[in-house]
């Protein structure tokens, strides 16, 4: 293990996050009901993303950059109407949304964040 680095929640595939360097990276983060609309799935992993952030030390305000994955583009708009009410006014991170074929047909989106934590936190 590399000396200063972290992983959270490690799994036989993957860590949901490590930190290194006063820098969090997160797994992509996907809804857990996959009955729910757009709104509802996004919801769901912007709340994920709330506790890890948390967990590391750190929060939204923080996040440097943000790679949102939609299965259908059309879904754009709807995202967005819950994103827009997530991030705080003024914080909002660099960002790149794009469609993407997801690994279950049920996903809508996934989210994967890197921020960073203030040092002396």
């Amino acid at each position: 293990m590399t000396q200063g680095l972290r992983r959270f929640h490690v799994g036989d595939r993957l860590s949901e996050m490590a930190v290194f360097h006063h820098t969090v990276y997160l797994a992509g983060q996907v809804a857990d009901d996959l009955t729910q609309n757009i709104q509802g799935q996004t919801a769901q992993v912007l709340a994920m993303i709330d506790r890890l952030l948390q967990e590391a030390g750190t929060d939204k305000a923080h996040i440097l950059m943000a790679q949102i994955f939609l299965a259908d583009i059309a879904d754009f708009e709807g995202m967005n109407s819950v994103w827009d009410d997530w991030v705080a006014l003024g914080d909002a991170p660099p960002r790149a949304t794009v469609q993407a074929a997801l690994a279950k047909p049920g996903y809508r989106v996934e989210i994967v964040v890197t921020a960073a934590i203030s040092v002396g936190a």
